[in-house]
């Protein structure tokens, strides 16, 4: 039996959960502002911040309301806050380690990862932000957090970023808009967001083109120490999100434990090129204190002949 069939077995022994948070609310705004005033937030109990601050007055800077990020849904309450904080980090750990050779077999472009699922409301905004801020605690690394579900860009809705340039206009060859241009950091040292930009008719097709293989060759290459993460659309609704998974080195798919079928997982891994490091995260798995559904669970590793890390 496979890896893939072992975990997709766990997926069907998964208990059913309630519905997947996809709220509307903002959870943070953009700000004129002073970076060496920023106050840095520590969200891992067993990790402190690095000192060191850029110092670039008045500049656009997204401001995130943790307590809103919680009241969404798309954080732990403050009781279950370390249980969340030990699962993301369990899955975090093979995917840096796989991007830079840090005691595992270095994957070819695996520091761009495309975070997907097969259908819609599996989780993967809750996922891609949490593994996003699990991720920004490592040291000497940074992450960009790019919303590619142009479709639903719940990512850019979140933060407040649906008037803000982003992934879209640069696509765009009539706006010319620069990467660094739209690329926004923010009040969390580390993590920076493009947002999926102003809405276009042929979105999609911006997306599965050249442009667009291009662009990913860019934000690859602008920093050796970043970790670019896409949020993609779901990879059974859309062409483009299997376009994205061939442009990227490893791919993480969400599933919903006790409600993704079995076909849906198995017709989504196939999306995915034999090459690619692929991942399954089962998502709202109770095992909570509170008995919410916020755990994640690490189901397949990276794929055929890249080692394990350890």
């Amino acid at each position: 039996m496979s890896k893939i069939q072992q975990a997709i077995g766990r997926i069907e022994k998964g208990r059913k959960a309630g519905a997947d948070h996809q709220p509307d609310s903002v959870v943070g705004e953009v700000r004129e502002t002073d970076l060496a005033d920023d106050s840095k937030l520590n969200l891992d109990p067993d990790q402190t911040w690095d000192a060191e601050i850029l110092v670039q007055p008045h500049r656009r800077v997204v401001h995130i309301d943790v307590m809103a990020l919680r009241r969404a849904g798309l954080l732990a309450p403050q009781d279950d806050e370390r249980l969340i904080v030990d699962e993301y980090r369990n899955i975090k750990r093979p995917l840096v380690a796989h991007a830079f050779g840090k005691r595992a077999t270095k994957v070819p472009d695996g520091h761009l990862i495309m975070v997907g699922s097969a259908l819609p409301g599996e989780g993967k905004t809750f996922s891609c932000i949490n593994l996003a801020l699990s991720m920004t605690t490592e040291r000497d690394m940074s992450v960009l957090l790019v919303d590619a579900d142009v479709a639903k860009p719940h990512i850019t809705r979140l933060f407040g970023l649906e008037k803000e340039p982003g992934l879209l206009d640069i696509l765009d060859r009539d706006v010319g808009l620069d990467v660094d241009q739209a690329i926004l950091p923010t009040n969390l040292n580390g993590l920076s967001i493009l947002p999926a930009g102003l809405p276009r008719a042929h979105a999609t097709e911006m997306l599965a083109s050249e442009r667009m293989e291009s662009l990913i060759r860019t934000l690859g290459d602008q920093d050796p120490n970043r970790i670019v993460l896409f949020d993609s659309p779901p990879l059974l609704m859309t062409s483009e999100a299997k376009v994205l998974a061939s442009l990227v080195g490893q791919v993480v798919i969400i599933v919903h434990a006790g409600k993704t079928p079995q076909r849906a997982v198995f017709d989504a891994v196939g999306q995915v090129g034999e090459d690619k490091a692929l991942n399954l995260v089962l998502n709202q798995v109770r095992h909570s204190r509170s008995g919410n559904y916020y755990g994640a669970y690490y189901g397949y590793g990276a794929g055929e002949g890249h080692g394990d890390a350890k």
